[in-house]
Protein backbone atom coordinates (compact mmCIF):
# COMPACT_ATOMS: atom_id res chain seq x y z
CA UNK A 1 0.00 0.00 0.00
CA UNK A 2 1.44 3.30 -0.89
CA UNK A 3 1.24 6.59 1.67
CA UNK A 4 0.07 9.96 1.09
CA UNK A 5 3.42 11.04 -0.18
CA UNK A 6 4.84 8.28 -1.85
CA UNK A 7 6.34 8.73 -5.11
CA UNK A 8 4.30 5.99 -7.25
CA UNK A 9 6.08 3.43 -9.84
CA UNK A 10 3.84 4.67 -12.42
CA UNK A 11 1.22 7.01 -12.55
CA UNK A 12 -1.66 6.19 -14.63
CA UNK A 13 -3.82 9.02 -13.75
CA UNK A 14 -0.80 11.43 -14.27
CA UNK A 15 -1.26 10.28 -17.85
CA UNK A 16 -5.14 11.38 -17.93
CA UNK A 17 -4.60 14.52 -16.18
CA UNK A 18 -2.27 15.26 -18.82
CA UNK A 19 -5.00 14.82 -21.61
CA UNK A 20 -7.76 15.50 -19.46
CA UNK A 21 -9.34 17.82 -22.03
CA UNK A 22 -8.99 15.77 -25.02
CA UNK A 23 -9.87 12.41 -23.53
CA UNK A 24 -12.89 13.65 -21.85
CA UNK A 25 -13.86 15.30 -25.10
CA UNK A 26 -13.58 12.05 -26.87
CA UNK A 27 -15.48 10.25 -24.39
CA UNK A 28 -18.45 12.69 -24.74
CA UNK A 29 -18.04 12.38 -28.29
CA UNK A 30 -18.77 8.33 -28.01
CA UNK A 31 -21.67 8.64 -25.35
CA UNK A 32 -23.53 11.58 -27.54
CA UNK A 33 -22.86 8.94 -31.11
CA UNK A 34 -25.06 6.01 -29.53
CA UNK A 35 -22.66 3.58 -31.11
CA UNK A 36 -20.30 1.59 -27.95
CA UNK A 37 -19.04 -1.25 -29.68
CA UNK A 38 -16.80 -2.08 -32.94
CA UNK A 39 -17.66 1.32 -34.29
CA UNK A 40 -16.28 4.01 -36.29
CA UNK A 41 -13.88 4.84 -33.38
CA UNK A 42 -12.65 1.11 -33.55
CA UNK A 43 -11.64 1.04 -37.17
CA UNK A 44 -10.56 4.69 -36.75
CA UNK A 45 -8.17 3.51 -33.77
CA UNK A 46 -7.17 0.07 -35.79
CA UNK A 47 -6.26 2.35 -39.15
CA UNK A 48 -3.91 4.85 -36.98
CA UNK A 49 -2.42 2.44 -35.36
CA UNK A 50 -1.35 -0.08 -38.17
CA UNK A 51 0.10 3.13 -39.77
CA UNK A 52 2.18 3.66 -36.79
CA UNK A 53 3.15 0.37 -36.74
CA UNK A 54 3.83 0.40 -40.05
CA UNK A 55 2.05 -2.32 -40.96
CA UNK A 56 -1.05 -2.98 -43.11
CA UNK A 57 -3.90 -4.45 -40.26
CA UNK A 58 -4.41 -3.35 -36.87
CA UNK A 59 -7.46 -5.61 -35.20
CA UNK A 60 -8.86 -4.08 -31.77
CA UNK A 61 -9.99 -6.61 -29.38
CA UNK A 62 -10.15 -7.02 -25.02
CA UNK A 63 -6.78 -7.10 -23.87
CA UNK A 64 -3.23 -8.08 -24.18
CA UNK A 65 -3.78 -11.63 -22.97
CA UNK A 66 -6.35 -12.07 -25.85
CA UNK A 67 -4.51 -10.31 -28.40
CA UNK A 68 -1.63 -12.96 -28.04
CA UNK A 69 -4.29 -15.45 -27.27
CA UNK A 70 -6.34 -14.68 -31.03
CA UNK A 71 -2.79 -14.10 -32.73
CA UNK A 72 -2.01 -18.06 -31.78
CA UNK A 73 -5.15 -19.10 -32.79
CA UNK A 74 -5.33 -17.26 -36.08
CA UNK A 75 -1.98 -18.97 -36.39
CA UNK A 76 -3.71 -22.42 -35.84
CA UNK A 77 -1.98 -23.25 -32.88
CA UNK A 78 -3.56 -25.33 -30.98
CA UNK A 79 -3.91 -28.92 -29.19
CA UNK A 80 -0.56 -30.61 -29.16
CA UNK A 81 1.38 -27.88 -30.41
CA UNK A 82 4.56 -26.34 -29.02
CA UNK A 83 5.36 -23.04 -28.75
CA UNK A 84 9.04 -21.64 -27.27
CA UNK A 85 9.11 -18.60 -25.62
CA UNK A 86 10.72 -17.55 -21.88
CA UNK A 87 10.07 -17.81 -18.44
CA UNK A 88 11.21 -14.32 -17.37
CA UNK A 89 7.82 -12.67 -18.72
CA UNK A 90 4.33 -11.53 -17.44
CA UNK A 91 2.57 -15.01 -17.02
CA UNK A 92 -0.33 -13.64 -19.49
CA UNK A 93 2.57 -14.92 -22.37
CA UNK A 94 2.06 -18.45 -21.24
CA UNK A 95 -1.40 -17.96 -20.26
CA UNK A 96 -2.03 -17.55 -23.85
CA UNK A 97 -0.38 -20.21 -24.92
CA UNK A 98 -2.13 -22.44 -22.88
CA UNK A 99 -5.94 -20.99 -23.72
CA UNK A 100 -4.93 -22.40 -27.06
CA UNK A 101 -4.38 -25.81 -25.88
CA UNK A 102 -0.89 -25.68 -26.78
CA UNK A 103 2.21 -26.40 -24.43
CA UNK A 104 4.71 -23.74 -23.38
CA UNK A 105 8.55 -24.36 -24.04
CA UNK A 106 11.08 -22.14 -21.76
CA UNK A 107 14.10 -21.20 -22.71
CA UNK A 108 16.26 -18.74 -21.44
CA UNK A 109 16.61 -15.01 -21.53
CA UNK A 110 19.66 -12.58 -22.77
CA UNK A 111 21.30 -11.33 -19.42
CA UNK A 112 21.69 -7.67 -20.63
CA UNK A 113 18.03 -7.07 -22.29
CA UNK A 114 16.34 -9.39 -20.56
CA UNK A 115 14.83 -10.94 -24.04
CA UNK A 116 14.63 -14.26 -24.93
CA UNK A 117 18.36 -15.60 -26.23
CA UNK A 118 17.80 -16.77 -30.17
CA UNK A 119 21.06 -19.02 -29.31
CA UNK A 120 18.42 -21.24 -26.99
CA UNK A 121 15.61 -21.35 -29.28
CA UNK A 122 16.93 -24.15 -31.86
CA UNK A 123 17.79 -26.93 -29.21
CA UNK A 124 14.23 -26.60 -27.91
CA UNK A 125 12.61 -26.98 -31.17
CA UNK A 126 10.38 -30.33 -32.12
CA UNK A 127 8.73 -31.66 -34.33
CA UNK A 128 5.46 -30.51 -32.60
CA UNK A 129 6.91 -26.36 -32.59
CA UNK A 130 4.50 -24.55 -34.28
CA UNK A 131 5.38 -20.80 -33.03
CA UNK A 132 7.83 -18.93 -31.21
CA UNK A 133 6.90 -15.75 -28.97
CA UNK A 134 9.87 -13.35 -28.61
CA UNK A 135 8.94 -10.82 -25.44
CA UNK A 136 10.20 -7.04 -26.22
CA UNK A 137 10.68 -6.90 -21.81
CA UNK A 138 10.71 -3.26 -20.40
CA UNK A 139 10.51 -2.14 -23.56
CA UNK A 140 14.01 -3.41 -25.22
CA UNK A 141 13.13 -4.70 -28.68
CA UNK A 142 14.27 -8.92 -28.62
CA UNK A 143 16.78 -9.86 -31.65
CA UNK A 144 14.37 -9.75 -34.04
CA UNK A 145 16.94 -10.15 -37.03
CA UNK A 146 18.25 -13.19 -35.10
CA UNK A 147 14.67 -14.98 -34.44
CA UNK A 148 13.29 -14.21 -37.78
CA UNK A 149 16.25 -16.24 -39.43
CA UNK A 150 15.12 -18.95 -37.48
CA UNK A 151 11.75 -18.84 -37.44
CA UNK A 152 12.23 -18.81 -41.77
CA UNK A 153 14.61 -21.88 -41.50
CA UNK A 154 12.09 -24.27 -39.29
CA UNK A 155 9.02 -22.55 -40.58
CA UNK A 156 7.91 -21.23 -37.47
CA UNK A 157 5.40 -18.95 -36.90
CA UNK A 158 6.93 -15.92 -35.01
CA UNK A 159 4.58 -14.21 -33.06
CA UNK A 160 5.43 -10.79 -31.22
CA UNK A 161 4.60 -10.07 -27.61
CA UNK A 162 5.01 -5.89 -27.55
CA UNK A 163 2.80 -5.81 -24.50
CA UNK A 164 5.80 -3.53 -23.31
CA UNK A 165 7.20 -2.12 -26.22
CA UNK A 166 4.77 0.31 -28.06
CA UNK A 167 6.67 2.53 -30.28
CA UNK A 168 10.15 0.81 -29.86
CA UNK A 169 11.85 -0.02 -33.18
CA UNK A 170 14.80 -2.42 -33.98
CA UNK A 171 16.69 -1.71 -37.22
CA UNK A 172 14.70 1.24 -37.97
CA UNK A 173 11.42 -0.47 -37.53
CA UNK A 174 8.81 -1.01 -35.15
CA UNK A 175 8.19 -3.61 -33.03
CA UNK A 176 5.16 -5.45 -34.06
CA UNK A 177 6.31 -5.12 -38.03
CA UNK A 178 8.83 -8.05 -37.40
CA UNK A 179 6.89 -11.00 -36.97
CA UNK A 180 3.95 -12.68 -38.50
CA UNK A 181 1.59 -11.30 -36.35
CA UNK A 182 1.58 -8.87 -33.09
CA UNK A 183 -0.50 -8.67 -30.03
CA UNK A 184 -0.04 -5.24 -27.85
CA UNK A 185 -1.82 -4.79 -24.68
CA UNK A 186 -3.28 -1.28 -23.53
CA UNK A 187 -3.83 -1.97 -20.16
CA UNK A 188 -3.88 1.06 -18.18
CA UNK A 189 0.06 1.53 -17.30
CA UNK A 190 1.40 0.37 -20.25
CA UNK A 191 3.36 3.14 -22.80
CA UNK A 192 -0.14 3.69 -24.63
CA UNK A 193 -2.57 2.65 -22.14
CA UNK A 194 -6.16 2.99 -22.08
CA UNK A 195 -8.51 3.69 -19.03
CA UNK A 196 -9.42 0.11 -18.50
CA UNK A 197 -8.52 -2.61 -20.53
CA UNK A 198 -7.94 -3.14 -24.43
CA UNK A 199 -5.50 -4.94 -26.82
CA UNK A 200 -4.11 -4.73 -30.56
CA UNK A 201 -3.30 -7.60 -33.20
CA UNK A 202 -1.23 -6.45 -35.67
CA UNK A 203 -0.15 -7.95 -38.83
CA UNK A 204 1.03 -7.51 -42.54
CA UNK A 205 -0.74 -10.90 -43.36
CA UNK A 206 -4.81 -10.67 -44.88
CA UNK A 207 -5.14 -14.16 -43.88
CA UNK A 208 -4.23 -13.75 -40.94
CA UNK A 209 -5.96 -10.04 -39.75
CA UNK A 210 -9.17 -11.75 -41.23
CA UNK A 211 -9.15 -14.71 -39.11
CA UNK A 212 -8.78 -12.59 -36.06
CA UNK A 213 -11.26 -10.43 -36.86
CA UNK A 214 -13.75 -13.21 -37.08
CA UNK A 215 -12.56 -14.95 -34.21
CA UNK A 216 -13.07 -11.93 -32.08
CA UNK A 217 -16.70 -12.22 -32.52
CA UNK A 218 -18.00 -15.39 -32.70
CA UNK A 219 -16.47 -16.11 -36.00
CA UNK A 220 -19.04 -14.59 -37.40
CA UNK A 221 -18.67 -13.10 -40.97
CA UNK A 222 -22.18 -12.70 -41.06
CA UNK A 223 -24.52 -11.74 -37.91
CA UNK A 224 -25.33 -14.78 -35.84
CA UNK A 225 -23.43 -17.20 -37.85
CA UNK A 226 -20.15 -18.40 -36.92
CA UNK A 227 -17.83 -19.71 -39.87
CA UNK A 228 -14.92 -20.04 -36.99
CA UNK A 229 -15.68 -20.75 -33.20
CA UNK A 230 -14.70 -17.66 -31.93
CA UNK A 231 -15.25 -16.12 -28.44
CA UNK A 232 -15.63 -12.23 -27.15
CA UNK A 233 -13.27 -10.18 -27.63
CA UNK A 234 -13.39 -6.73 -29.03
CA UNK A 235 -12.11 -3.30 -27.95
CA UNK A 236 -15.04 -0.84 -26.98
CA UNK A 237 -15.63 2.30 -28.73
CA UNK A 238 -15.14 4.06 -25.63
CA UNK A 239 -11.03 2.55 -25.40
CA UNK A 240 -10.78 3.34 -28.54
CA UNK A 241 -11.26 6.63 -28.56
CA UNK A 242 -9.18 7.49 -25.41
CA UNK A 243 -6.43 5.38 -27.11
CA UNK A 244 -6.70 7.94 -30.43
CA UNK A 245 -5.93 10.44 -28.18
CA UNK A 246 -3.22 8.92 -26.50
CA UNK A 247 -1.74 7.81 -29.59
CA UNK A 248 -0.59 11.52 -30.60
CA UNK A 249 1.49 11.83 -28.03
CA UNK A 250 2.94 8.44 -28.01
CA UNK A 251 6.39 9.55 -29.25
CA UNK A 252 6.46 12.63 -27.43
CA UNK A 253 6.43 10.54 -24.13
CA UNK A 254 8.42 7.66 -25.32
CA UNK A 255 11.44 10.46 -25.79
CA UNK A 256 10.71 11.58 -21.86
CA UNK A 257 10.73 8.22 -20.43
CA UNK A 258 14.11 8.21 -22.49
CA UNK A 259 15.46 11.78 -20.98
CA UNK A 260 14.47 9.88 -17.60
CA UNK A 261 16.29 7.03 -18.30
CA UNK A 262 19.41 9.30 -18.88
CA UNK A 263 18.82 11.42 -15.59
CA UNK A 264 18.74 7.94 -13.97
CA UNK A 265 21.66 6.64 -15.84
CA UNK A 266 24.28 9.82 -15.43
CA UNK A 267 22.92 9.64 -11.36
CA UNK A 268 23.28 5.95 -11.00
CA UNK A 269 27.35 5.59 -13.10
CA UNK A 270 28.44 5.90 -9.48
CA UNK A 271 26.71 3.21 -7.69
CA UNK A 272 27.45 -0.61 -8.26
CA UNK A 273 24.07 -0.91 -9.84
CA UNK A 274 23.65 -2.96 -13.57
CA UNK A 275 21.27 -0.52 -15.37
CA UNK A 276 19.52 -0.68 -18.12
CA UNK A 277 21.19 -1.56 -21.56
CA UNK A 278 20.09 -0.55 -25.24
CA UNK A 279 21.48 -2.63 -28.22
CA UNK A 280 23.27 -0.65 -30.96
CA UNK A 281 20.21 -0.33 -33.74
CA UNK A 282 17.35 -0.32 -31.10
CA UNK A 283 15.46 2.01 -29.14
CA UNK A 284 14.42 1.10 -25.55
CA UNK A 285 11.40 3.11 -24.84
CA UNK A 286 11.62 2.26 -21.30
CA UNK A 287 8.39 0.59 -19.97
CA UNK A 288 10.11 0.16 -16.88
CA UNK A 289 13.60 1.32 -15.93
CA UNK A 290 15.48 -1.69 -14.13
CA UNK A 291 18.13 -2.00 -12.30
CA UNK A 292 19.90 -5.36 -10.77
CA UNK A 293 21.68 -5.73 -7.17
CA UNK A 294 22.51 -8.46 -5.20
CA UNK A 295 21.36 -7.05 -2.40
CA UNK A 296 18.03 -5.82 -4.06
CA UNK A 297 15.25 -6.34 -1.40
CA UNK A 298 17.95 -4.18 1.17
CA UNK A 299 17.35 -1.64 -1.40
CA UNK A 300 13.88 -1.74 -2.03
CA UNK A 301 12.93 -1.57 1.83
CA UNK A 302 15.33 1.31 1.95
CA UNK A 303 13.72 3.51 -0.93
CA UNK A 304 10.02 2.24 0.90
CA UNK A 305 11.24 3.80 4.15
CA UNK A 306 11.90 7.12 1.94
CA UNK A 307 8.40 6.87 0.48
CA UNK A 308 10.12 5.86 -3.10
CA UNK A 309 7.57 3.11 -4.50
CA UNK A 310 9.24 0.38 -6.60
CA UNK A 311 8.38 -3.02 -8.34
CA UNK A 312 9.45 -6.44 -8.66
CA UNK A 313 9.12 -7.59 -12.62
CA UNK A 314 8.77 -10.01 -12.42
CA UNK A 315 9.86 -12.06 -9.03
CA UNK A 316 8.79 -15.30 -9.42
CA UNK A 317 9.85 -16.84 -13.04
CA UNK A 318 6.99 -19.07 -14.55
CA UNK A 319 8.33 -22.19 -14.25
CA UNK A 320 9.00 -22.09 -10.92
CA UNK A 321 5.14 -20.47 -10.22
CA UNK A 322 2.79 -23.29 -8.54
CA UNK A 323 0.27 -23.05 -10.95
CA UNK A 324 2.47 -24.13 -14.17
CA UNK A 325 4.48 -27.23 -12.06
CA UNK A 326 4.46 -30.62 -14.64
CA UNK A 327 2.31 -27.93 -17.32
CA UNK A 328 5.21 -26.50 -19.38
CA UNK A 329 8.63 -28.02 -20.24
CA UNK A 330 12.01 -25.85 -19.81
CA UNK A 331 15.23 -26.68 -22.23
CA UNK A 332 18.44 -25.96 -20.63
CA UNK A 333 19.62 -24.06 -18.03
CA UNK A 334 17.58 -20.97 -16.91
CA UNK A 335 20.64 -19.27 -15.14
CA UNK A 336 19.89 -16.06 -16.27
CA UNK A 337 15.94 -15.85 -15.98
CA UNK A 338 16.86 -17.08 -12.04
CA UNK A 339 19.24 -14.56 -11.45
CA UNK A 340 17.64 -11.58 -13.13
CA UNK A 341 14.05 -12.78 -10.62
CA UNK A 342 16.34 -12.39 -7.69
CA UNK A 343 18.13 -9.12 -8.50
CA UNK A 344 16.10 -6.58 -10.45
CA UNK A 345 14.29 -3.74 -9.51
CA UNK A 346 11.82 -1.23 -11.23
CA UNK A 347 12.06 2.36 -10.43
CA UNK A 348 10.03 4.90 -10.89
CA UNK A 349 9.01 5.84 -14.41
CA UNK A 350 6.20 7.49 -16.18
CA UNK A 351 6.02 10.30 -18.67
CA UNK A 352 4.56 12.84 -15.87
CA UNK A 353 7.49 11.52 -14.04
CA UNK A 354 9.38 15.16 -13.27
CA UNK A 355 13.52 15.13 -13.32
CA UNK A 356 13.63 16.48 -10.17
CA UNK A 357 12.08 13.70 -8.76
CA UNK A 358 14.03 11.43 -10.63
CA UNK A 359 17.18 12.62 -9.23
CA UNK A 360 15.64 12.62 -5.45
CA UNK A 361 14.90 8.34 -6.49
CA UNK A 362 19.03 8.04 -7.59
CA UNK A 363 20.43 10.72 -4.62
CA UNK A 364 18.19 7.77 -2.24
CA UNK A 365 20.04 5.00 -3.98
CA UNK A 366 23.11 6.67 -3.89
CA UNK A 367 22.74 7.39 -0.24
CA UNK A 368 22.26 3.37 -0.05
CA UNK A 369 24.83 2.27 -1.72
CA UNK A 370 27.61 4.95 0.34
CA UNK A 371 26.02 3.18 3.45
CA UNK A 372 26.48 -0.35 2.18
CA UNK A 373 30.31 0.39 2.46
CA UNK A 374 30.47 -0.18 -1.25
Amino acid sequence: MSTPNQLLPSNPKANYLAHKGEIDAAIARVLDSGWYILGQEVATFENEFAAYIGVRFAIGVGSGTEALHLALRACAVGEGDEVITVSHTAVATVAAIELCGAMPVLVDIKPNTYTIDPNQIEDAITQRTKAIIPVHLYGHPADMEGIMNIARRYELWAIEDCAQAHGATYKGRKTGAWGHIAAFSFYPTKNLGAIGDGGMVATDDPGLAERVKLLRQYGWQERYISDLSGLNSRLDELQAAILRVKLRYLDEENQRRQALAEVYDQSLSVTHLTLPMCIPGTSHVYHQYVVRSEQRDSLREFLRERGVGTLIHYPVPIHRQPAYQGRLQCVGSMVNTERAAGEILSLPMYPELPSGQARQVAEAIISWHRSQGV
